[in-house]
């Protein structure tokens, strides 16, 4: 039975198995014996035959079972009837349009015969990419054979009366293309769980087995211990940081309050009870809320407890992951109610109050299971803003927020939260007792301070026990104590008083009194203030002068009221003995004119501020600056130039130190709790002062500084005990709108041992005048030189007597008191000095009769203000 092509086909002549009995024939050839085309018995080809054809096995059509049932074409219709002619191709009807061939049929040919063809490959096939011989075109190389027969089933292309399926772009068809993209999907989404969901599962399981969780009673172990402050002899106990409350108590579950418990869910972790030790709604709101700059976290209380017990605050990835890893072990292997006690035993909710048991004695004085719940809610809300509980306006906005968590978890009734009112706290002092009490709290507030600078921040002190070891001396602290309420005694309330000493060789600060610190009544750390220092800031010019290679001989304008650079007229408190004025003497009787004249003509306001900076007074003290540039008060100390009492004192310990400036600080080492030591500051940072690094000339330049500054002791009626080299400078800075009273009075000196600097004011602004027990005005010399002179004695005694060191004189020497005017001004480099001296031809001329401004010798006159110091100069003092 053959098909309409003239194949054959089982059915006619089929043997057993209903395959053809005998061999097939090639359509169209002559058939010799067992129908192989003809020849003579020795394999001779005739002419006019075709060659003969190897002989081949009979081909099955694919998917066709043996012995089965006739093929059929798509359509169920059986083969059609064998043709009649002689066999050979038969072109289909011309109605039928060409379909591909089906695979494992024999190619069509020509009226020819068949083509020579070559045997097939798995890889390869003859008409890959090619057309048949009805022009069908084979694009089928990107899919496999099953795929293949897939499309062509799909697509309704089997039979062969059928359309070929439509190709489009590259000749895939639709059902192609959509092979192909999900089968990229697919691949994408492999690599998506791998990335997302199988690694991080691995890491979650190997972290789970690899991390611990911190007991409370390990967390407690590290934030209980004692901090320990030593004087400088590394012996004698300062005193202690004890935590408030005493140590921190351990409660058990049953020791606190329900409603405290219930209050800090409502705030910090509402599924507390149900989640896992993390949430993951919470999470994603967290997210959400980094990426919109909003407002919220989403750490359970599990989660702070990790974070707290092991002291890594650090917004990272992989401590977030571990930190959830860890949340999530404790949960599995801890009950709920030990890890709310946990949490409860270790959070921080302010005024250095570590858990609850201390916090209700903190801020109630109460027993934590006594707490009712608007103490509980307060407790709750400060969870997270504790370093603002003392500020009422957030304690009480926060202590809101809680009641109303409260009350939509149900935990209150609306009754409750109408009638709740905010609790009345202890007042601070009671809550927080300080072993060092009075000034010495103003000493362990700048210890602290300077720790904190160096990388140890209070927690971590209290954390680690450390034993800090200061640079104070217990005699000198005694002694400045001592010293102030001395003197003090009996004077008006209103002024306050600092006194600070340091040694020019370390830096060390010896002896600190910042105030009495009296609770509710003055609470300020007044040698931490920054005020004006008046012509005890003269110095500071002095050294921009000498820089300049000029010295104590140079002569400028000691007229009173003479103007510069277009200022108003300056007046002097004290004049020279004549309008021309050496350095020198300008020093000792503190004459304002000279210093202006040095600074607006000769030396600027930048070398002066570069020469206080580098022996010590820094550009800002907080927020405040010290100095200003262009500011030409600076010579007489006033306008905006501000320092403290403590700085001045280390600027000055420089001239002491022989030109060697070295960091004001309190603290030589830290140890931890056994000793150890921990960090060692004994040797602090120290440079070259002056003559860019130049050590001999900065000790030149120094060694003048103190030359001048000699004379002044004596003149000011100040001098240091037992005949001790001592040298100093007096100040004071007028108050505003009051020409015949001072606002602010220094003393600033030094010894080869210690430097020391004394002030007195008042917390007042600059319009405020400082006035004695008997109504007089305050100069240097007189409270400030008074608890200087006998801090200095006091603490000297017994004490070898250090002299200064002689040094060369820089630039021109000071005239002997026989010179004449006429040889002083032969060589006056002054660019003021020969207008004068034209003016006052003779020396023994004296001021009152060359300036109608004064009407007799050392007459006070009230200094002026000039453009940019508002009424704020700095005044000479009285002799």
């Amino acid at each position: 039975m053959n098909d309409r092509y003239g194949n054959s086909w089982p059915g006619d002549g089929r043997g057993d198995d209903g395959w053809p009995a005998e061999e097939p024939q090639w359509p169209g050839e002559p058939q010799g014996r067992g129908g192989w085309p003809s020849g003579d018995e020795a394999g001779h080809q005739w002419p006019g035959q075709e060659p003969e054809r190897p002989r081949q096995p009979p081909r099955r059509p694919q998917g066709r079972p043996q012995g089965g049932p006739p093929p059929r074409d798509h359509r169920g219709a059986p083969p059609p009837p064998p043709p009649q002619h002689g066999g050979g191709y038969r072109p289909p009807p011309p109605d039928q349009p060409p379909l591909p061939p089906r695979r494992g049929a024999a190619p069509a040919a020509g009226a020819a015969g068949f083509p020579e063809r070559e045997p097939e490959l798995i890889t390869h096939h003859e008409h890959n990419g090619t057309t048949d011989p009805r022009g069908h075109r084979d694009d089928y190389d990107d899919y496999d054979y099953d795929d293949r027969d897939d499309v062509y089933t799909a697509s309704g292309a089997e039979g062969y009366d059928d359309e070929p399926p439509a190709r489009g772009k590259g000749g895939l068809t639709v059902a192609e293309r959509k092979k192909r993209r999900w089968r990229r999907v697919r691949r994408v989404a492999y690599v998506m769980v791998g990335l997302f969901v199988v690694i991080p599962a691995v890491a979650f399981a190997v972290a789970y087995f690899v991390v611990d969780v911190p007991t409370p009673e390990e967390v407690a172990a590290k934030q209980n211990k004692v901090v320990t402050y030593y004087y400088g002899d590394g012996q004698t106990e300062l005193g202690r940081d004890i935590p408030p409350g005493g140590n921190r108590q351990i409660l058990k579950y049953e020791q606190m309050a329900e409603i405290t418990r219930k209050a800090v869910y409502a705030t910090e972790d509402s599924t507390f009870e149900t989640n896992a030790g993390f949430d993951l709604t919470a999470i994603l709101r967290a997210v959400y809320n980094q990426v919109t700059a909003g407002v919220g976290g989403g750490s359970t209380i599990s989660q702070q407890y990790i974070k707290k017990a092991t002291e890594n605050e650090e917004y990272t990835l992989t401590r977030k992951a571990v930190e959830l890893v860890q949340s999530f072990k404790m949960n599995n292997e801890q009950e709920k109610p030990d890890i709310i006690t946990a949490y409860l035993n270790t959070i921080y909710f302010g005024r250095g109050a570590y858990g609850v048991a201390t916090a209700a004695e903190a801020y109630f004085g109460k027993k934590a299971d006594q707490l009712d719940y608007s103490e509980s809610a307060l407790l709750a809300g400060l969870i997270q803003q504790p370093g603002r509980s003392e500020n009422r306006a957030v304690a009480e906005e926060r202590w809101r927020t809680a009641l109303d968590r409260m009350l939509q978890n149900g935990w209150i009734t609306p009754q409750q939260r109408a009638e709740a009112k905010f609790p009345t706290i202890r007042p601070l002092e009671e809550a927080r007792p300080e072993p060092m009490d009075g000034p010495d709290q103003f000493v362990k507030a700048r210890i602290k301070e300077e720790l904190e600078a160096k990388g140890y921040p209070e927690s971590k002190v209290k954390a680690g026990g450390y034993k800090i070891y200061t640079t104070i001396d217990q005699n000198a602290q005694a002694i400045a104590k001592k010293t102030v309420t001395e003197v003090m005694k009996g004077q008006p309330e209103k002024l306050k008083e600092a006194l600070v000493a340091v040694d020019p060789k370390t830096g060390g600060v010896l002896a600190y009194y910042g105030g009495p610190r009296i609770p509710n009544v003055d609470m300020t750390d007044w040698a931490n203030v920054p005020r004006n220092p008046g012509s005890s800031y003269k110095p500071f010019d002095l050294v921009a002068l000498l820089e300049k290679d000029k010295g104590l001989g140079e002569i400028y304008n000691g007229r009173s009221g003479s103007t510069f650079g277009g200022s108003k007229p300056i007046r002097n408190s004290t004049n020279c003995s004549s309008d021309q004025c050496t350095v020198a003497e300008a020093m000792e009787k503190s004459v304002n004119t000279v210093f202006v004249d040095m600074v607006v003509n000769d030396t600027g306001v930048d070398a002066v501020i570069e020469a206080a900076r580098a022996a010590g007074i820094p550009a800002k003290v907080g927020n405040v600056d010290t100095m200003q540039k262009g500011d030409s008060n600076i010579a007489i100390g006033g306008g905006n130039t501000q320092v403290t009492t403590a700085d001045m004192a280390t600027a000055y310990a420089t001239f002491a130190a022989n030109g060697v400036h070295r960091d004001q600080h309190f603290v030589s080492k830290i140890t931890d709790a056994d000793g150890n030591i921990v960090e060692d500051f004994s040797k602090p940072k120290e440079k070259i002062a002056f003559a860019n690094g130049d050590a001999d000339k900065s000790k030149q330049i120094a060694g003048n500084v103190t030359k001048s500054l000699t004379p002044v002791l004596p003149y000011s009626k100040l001098t240091c005990a037992e005949g001790r080299d001592c040298a100093g400078k007096t100040g004071t800075h007028q108050a505003v709108d009051h020409t015949n009273d001072n606002a602010q009075a220094w003393m600033v000196g030094y010894s080869p041992q210690v430097s020391a600097a004394a002030w007195v004011g008042t917390g007042e602004g600059p319009s405020e005048i400082i006035r004695d027990a008997r109504n007089r005005p305050i100069y240097g010399k007189d409270l400030p030189g008074e608890m200087w002179q006998k801090f200095m004695n006091e603490y000297l005694k017994g004490k070898p007597k250090d002299k200064f060191e002689d040094v060369k004189p820089i630039g021109r020497v000071e005239a002997p008191p026989s010179s004449s005017k006429k040889e002083t001004e032969s060589s006056a480099e002054s660019p003021t000095s020969s207008t004068s001296s034209s003016e006052n031809p003779s020396s023994t001329e004296s001021p009152t009769s060359s300036s109608k401004t004064n009407t007799k010798t050392n007459t006070r006159t009230p200094d002026i203000p000039w453009p940019g110091a508002g009424n704020q100069n700095g005044r000479g003092e009285d002799p």
